[in-house]
């Protein structure tokens, strides 16, 4: 069941989002080489328990820590270790989300560390590129799909792929709640189709694309995603919430 949002439950759910941004920031300009993933985990964990919220990936379903960390050819859900340093011309994937008064946000980004080659700097444009664009389909009256048909499209004609094998949700007082959000139209469904889209839903939109195929495998620590032909890949994501004149991005900040 797809459960609606009051204005106030927006509004809480938007204060917790500016936590993640705040984290989010701060990692990105720490996110240097020589620094350990280990290190902005803990750095994402002091932020957040100063401002009164608690990491919401810490301890679900036995995840470890704050931070899903995703180096070059890792996809989502690294776990940060004291060994793993990032080094000049790395991409890094910060997947990160917070639980402050009951509500939750959820972020992510990839991220240059120092100066990355070309291909890098167009996966990271053309992902960052098609979860735009699917937001701008996230629309009252418009359908479930036309959010995934935006994505898959923006990303195909660059020549890149869509992850299948992890998609988008919906996110209030839950971390994961309906509908899930599909970055690909699944094969009985197109434009037009999927559940009615309605204000009051708040979802978490987040292509991960990668340069060769779509597939992806889960290492033997049981969460680090690598893409199975080895090829780069690159994660974004924003809490959003339906408004009756069109999205409203809660992970962004807004002048």
């Amino acid at each position: 069941m797809v459960y609606l949002k009051s204005k106030e439950e927006i509004e809480k759910i938007k204060r917790a989002s500016e936590v993640v941004i705040e984290v989010l920031d701060k990692l990105q300009v720490e996110a240097k080489p020589g620094v350990s993933t280990w290190d902005l985990d803990m750095i994402a964990e002091d932020i957040t328990l100063k401002k009164g919220a608690i990491p919401a990936f810490k301890g679900y379903r036995g995840f470890p820590a704050s931070v899903c960390f995703a180096i070059n050819e890792e996809v989502v859900h690294g776990i940060p270790s004291k060994n793993k340093i990032l080094k000049e011309g790395d991409i890094v994937s910060l997947d990160f989300g917070v639980c402050l008064n009951g509500f939750y946000g959820d972020s992510a980004k990839t991220v240059p560390v120092g100066k990355i080659s070309q291909l890098a700097d167009g996966l990271l444009r053309v992902a960052r590129d098609s979860l735009y664009e699917g937001i701008k389909m996230a629309r009252p009256s418009g359908r479930l799909f036309d959010i995934s048909q935006a994505i898959q499209s923006s990303v195909e004609k660059e020549g890149f792929s869509v992850v299948r094998a992890f998609v988008g949700h919906g996110i209030g007082r839950k971390l994961h709640e309906e509908p899930q959000v599909p970055n690909f139209v699944p094969e009985n469904g197109h434009w037009g189709r999927g559940i009615r889209l309605k204000p009051g839903m708040v979802i978490a939109i987040e292509p991960m694309v990668n340069v060769g195929g779509p597939e992806v495998k889960v290492l033997g620590d049981g969460w680090t995603a690598v893409t199975v032909d080895g090829t780069l890949s690159a994660h974004f994501e924003h809490t959003v919430a339906i408004l009756e004149d069109g999205p409203m991005i809660l992970t962004e900040l807004r002048g």
